[in-house]
């Protein structure tokens, strides 16, 4: 059974699995299924926006996609659910995605 596959099997098990649906979204990425991956990623933001990986990866989709826009948005949202959460390492990551996106 490939990644993908077994990661659906454990979402059947649990269909609100942020992580499952995180590591989901990225085997879909790496699949080249660009639509699928940003449902997934959607679905975590909007069910759980304290989930800050998946902002990175989201934007970063985006961007790799052409839509500089929708990019700066999810950079900027996922930098301000960091810094509400503490999460420095993450804050800054986003950061530096953004900034290399808009200068």
């Amino acid at each position: 059974m490939d990644r993908i596959e077994k990661l659906k099997e454990f979402l059947a098990g649990n269909p609100n699995d942020s992580f499952v649906q995180h590591a989901l979204a990225l085997e879909y990425i790496k699949a080249g299924d660009d639509v699928k991956a940003q449902q997934l990623f959607e679905g975590i933001l909007q069910r759980e926006p304290t989930y800050v990986g998946s902002y990175y990866h989201l934007a970063k989709l985006f961007e790799r996609n052409g839509d500089i826009d929708a990019a700066t948005k999810w950079y900027e949202k996922g930098m301000a659910e960091a810094k509400s959460a503490g999460d420095n390492h993450a804050y800054n990551e986003l950061r530096s995605a953004y900034e290399e996106l808009i200068y």
